[in-house]
């Protein structure tokens, strides 16, 4: 068995949703040892997620955001938590709605994504700063 760690600093993204698959794996090398296993990735952050969707048509990217600012909106009067501004609470929701986690298989020293997938930074804030990933290969 063969694991692997390392942890990344993402720079600082606007609110939206990026594709961050090169940074991923620019980041744990060492996944080309692993020929079958599991890679996590695990952002270190309350208000900013992950999500696994279309790599290729980049209003994909434009209607998620379009999406997520219509379900969860800012200004809500309900809202008690905005110690740091309008974006606060609401990114909170976003993140819960997605994911902070993703486990993916690794192949032949491959992460098994689909020819249309990529792995996305859903930043949620409107200056979420820099985001810390931890990234983690284990296997054979």
């Amino acid at each position: 068995m063969k694991m692997f760690q390392n942890t990344i600093t993402l720079r600082s993204y606007p609110r939206g949703f990026h594709l961050i698959t090169a940074e991923v794996l620019q980041a744990l090398p060492q996944l080309k040892e692993i020929q079958t296993g599991i890679c996590q990735v695990f952002i270190q952050h309350t208000s900013a997620s992950l999500t696994i969707n279309e790599n290729a048509d980049p209003t994909v990217r434009t209607d998620f955001k379009m999406y997520f600012d219509k379900v969860v909106p800012e200004e809500d009067p309900d809202y008690k938590h905005d110690d740091e501004g309008a974006d606060d609470m609401p990114a909170h929701l976003k993140s819960a709605l997605l994911d902070i986690s993703l486990t993916i298989p690794i192949t032949r020293g491959r992460l098994a994504l689909g020819i249309w997938q990529g792995i996305y930074l859903c930043e949620h804030r409107n200056q979420g700063g820099r985001r810390n990933l931890v990234i983690t290969a284990w296997g054979i």
